[in-house]
């Protein structure tokens, strides 16, 4: 199962950890993991494009992501990615879960 752990410290995103696998279908053809990466790699290609000092992130065995600049374009795009992974949580349950951690 893919798991996405979104940590917000007073009302603010403060980083995106995505790790996990699917499980949906053989390694190369599993069409759940393939949305996750794409929905997170555009939306970091995104935000890095437009300011290089936004977010940083770390990829190994998981991705994350973390949130520097609290400006409009980044939280929308940021929130965008959300709501694109939480639709897919709503066709693929036993495949991709969504935490949210809030202090």
């Amino acid at each position: 199962m893919i798991k996405v752990n979104i940590k917000t410290v007073n009302d603010k995103i403060e980083s995106i950890k995505i790790s996990g696998h699917a499980m949906y279908d053989v390694h190369g053809k599993d069409i759940v993991c393939s949305a996750v990466s794409s929905i997170t790699i555009t939306t970091v290609n995104a935000i890095l494009k437009l300011d290089s000092k936004a977010i940083d992130y770390v990829q190994d065995d998981s991705l994350t992501i973390n949130i520097k600049k609290h400006d409009e374009v980044t939280l929308v795009l940021i929130q965008n990615m959300i709501d694109l992974l939480q639709e897919l949580e709503k066709d693929y349950k036993k495949n991709i879960k969504i935490n949210r951690e809030v202090s």
